[in-house]
């Protein structure tokens, strides 16, 4: 008899293409309402309601309630990270138009995974970080140096808050455009927080992709020596 997760419910979950659309959709971290998501994934609204219910009974989605209106979101950070990671070994879309082949460019180059950076954006930052010797990779973890501290601490990054959160604290993410990884947990999504706060970086309206700004170029070109082919951003 196996004793072993029942990881067959969870892989049918996904198998629907309509599914897929859903949680890539909310890779970003916001909670969207049925009818959005409908609109996304160009299913009608009594479709879209069946797939959310399977995917909340599936402990992938969790439902908001805001007075009559009902909004969904990742039920957590693992969800995410599973996403991120089945795109490592999942097989690459077909582009069919102008617009599929721009939108997959924005993305390959920068996007938000749940709450922190990926892409090559945020693969680069990591290395950068990396290279610096601001963090360094302990046991699968990244730990912050002491110069580190200082650094995230001129941007407003004070570590000693995360203390106060039972999040992982920073740990290296795969990443299924890159093939290598971008930082996670508290700290990586301290440092997109901030950046997006010093207005950096945008994030795109109908997609998780992430755009970096002019000024975001100068500081980052600044702060960590990183620089980006023009046509990337």
């Amino acid at each position: 008899m196996n004793v072993y997760p029942n990881i067959s419910y969870t892989a049918k979950l996904l198998s629907e293409p309509t599914r897929g659309i859903i949680l890539e959709s909310l890779m970003d971290g916001t909670a969207r309402p049925a009818s959005e998501l409908a609109s996304l994934a160009g299913v009608s609204h009594p479709t879209m309601s069946s797939h959310l219910s399977k995917l909340v009974e599936g402990n992938m989605l969790a439902v908001e309630h805001q007075g009559r209106h009902r909004y969904y979101k990742l039920a957590n950070k693992e969800v995410a990270e599973l996403i991120e990671k089945l795109g490592t070994i999942a097989p690459p879309v077909q582009i069919t138009s102008l617009r599929q082949s721009n939108r997959l460019k924005h993305i390959r180059f920068a996007r938000t995974c749940y709450d922190h950076l990926a892409g090559e954006l945020g693969v680069k930052i990591t290395e950068a970080l990396l290279q610096k010797a601001f963090i360094e990779e302990s046991n699968k973890h990244y730990v912050v140096t002491a110069r580190g501290k200082e650094w995230f601490l001129d941007l407003g990054i004070d570590i000693r808050n995360a203390q106060l959160n039972r999040r992982i604290f920073a740990k290296p993410c795969l990443d299924w455009s890159e093939r290598r990884h971008h930082l996670s947990g508290w700290l990586g999504a301290a440092l997109a927080k901030c950046f997006f706060d010093q207005g950096w970086m945008t994030k795109a309206e109908e997609s998780r992709a992430v755009y970096l700004t002019t000024k975001g170029v100068a500081a980052l070109e600044e702060l960590l020596d990183v620089r980006f082919d023009k046509k990337a951003y």
